[in-house]
C-alpha cells in the first residue's frame, strides 16, 4: 500500500523525542506538512530541521506546555490564526505520568495528568475540529498505553488518566463520524523510549533490584520476546492518518508485541 499525505497538514504533540518525533517524522516523509507542539524551543528547532520537505513542505511548531492547558489553549489558537489552513491530521501524544503505586499517589497527581493529558487533548482537538469539518477530512489519533485494556503494575495515575482519555476519545468518535472525521486510540506496549527507561529504573529502585533484571521479567511477559521499538508504531499511525482508514473509527489497538493476547486483557 502507498500511502501519501502530501497537501495535508499534521499537528504532532509532545514530539520533539520518542513516538511524538517518530510519528512526526513518518508524517512528513509521506508528504504531509507538520507542525510539532512542545514545551522546549531548542529541541523544536532541532526537531523541524529534520523533518523531510521533498514535497514542499513548510513544516513550523509551536512552544507550548501541556501542564499549562490555559497556556496551550492561547498558544495553539494564536498559531491557527495566523497559519489559516485547516490541519487534517492531530496526533495527541503527552509524556505518561510518574511512575508509583495508586494507593501512594497524592490528589494533586491526577489533577495535573488529568489536566495534561485529558483536557490537552481536549484543547488540540476542539481547536482543529472546525477545520477539520471545512475540509471534509479529519484523523485524531491518540497515543495512549496497554493501560487501558488492563491496568499496569506501579502505574497508578496513568492506568487511570489513560482510561479517561481512551474514554473521551471513543465518545468523539461517535460524534464527529458523520464529518468523515476518524478517532482513534493507539496503545504502544513496552517500546524502547525514555519513559521505558525511567519505568525500569523505578521499578529496579523499589524492589531493590538490578534494572536487567526488571527488563528481563518485562520482555518475558512479551510474546515477541522483546521490547518494540518506536519505528514500530509509524505504520499503524501512517495507515489511520490516511483515506485506506477512512471506515475506521473509534478503536483500540495495542502494538505490543502479543502483550495484551497473552496476559488475557
Amino acid at each position: 500500500m502507498n500511502i501519501s499525505l502530501n497537501n495535508f497538514n499534521a499537528i504532532v504533540c509532545g514530539s520533539t523525542q520518542g513516538i511524538g518525533k517518530a510519528c512526526a517524522l513518518e508524517l512528513a516523509s509521506l508528504g504531509a506538512e507538520v507542525i510539532l507542539v512542545a514545551r522546549d524551543e531548542k529541541k523544536l528547532q532541532a526537531v523541524v530541521n529534520e523533518l523531510p520537505s521533498s514535497a514542499g513542505q513548510q513544516h513550523r511548531y509551536i512552544v507550548a506546555d501541556f501542564s499549562s492547558p490555559e497556556t496551550l489553549k492561547s498558544a495553539v489558537h494564536q498559531f491557527l490564526r495566523s497559519y489559516n489552513k485547516p490541519v487534517h491530521i492531530l496526533v495527541n501524544n503527552t509524556g505518561g505520568p510518574a511512575a508509583g503505586k495508586i494507593s501512594e499517589a497524592a490528589e494533586a497527581q491526577f489533577l495535573a495528568a488529568f489536566d495534561a493529558h485529558l483536557i490537552g487533548n481536549h484543547i488540540m482537538a476542539m481547536a482543529v475540529i472546525p477545520g477539520m469539518k471545512s475540509a471534509g477530512y479529519g484523523r485524531i489519533i491518540n497515543i495512549i498505553s496497554t493501560s487501558v485494556k488492563a491496568p499496569l503494575p506501579n502505574l497508578g495515575v496513568s492506568n487511570t488518566i489513560r482510561a479517561a482519555v481512551a474514554n473521551w476519545s471513543k465518545t468523539m468518535a461517535n460524534e464527529l463520524g458523520e464529518f468523515n472525521i476518524t478517532v482513534n486510540n493507539v496503545l504502544p506496549g513496552a517500546t524502547k523510549t525514555e519513559r521505558l527507561t525511567g519505568i525500569i529504573s523505578n521499578n529496579a529502585a523499589k524492589n531493590n533490584s538490578s534494572e536487567d533484571v526488571i527488563a528481563q521479567k518485562m520482555i518475558a511477559e512479551i510474546p515477541m520476546k522483546r521490547f518494540g521499538d518506536i519505528t514500530e508504531l509509524n505504520g499503524a499511525v501512517q495507515f489511520l492518518c490516511s483515506d485506506a482508514a477512512s471506515f475506521i473509527t473509534g478503536i483500540v489497538l495495542p502494538i505490543d508485541g502479543g502483550f495484551s493476547s497473552f496476559s488475557g486483557v
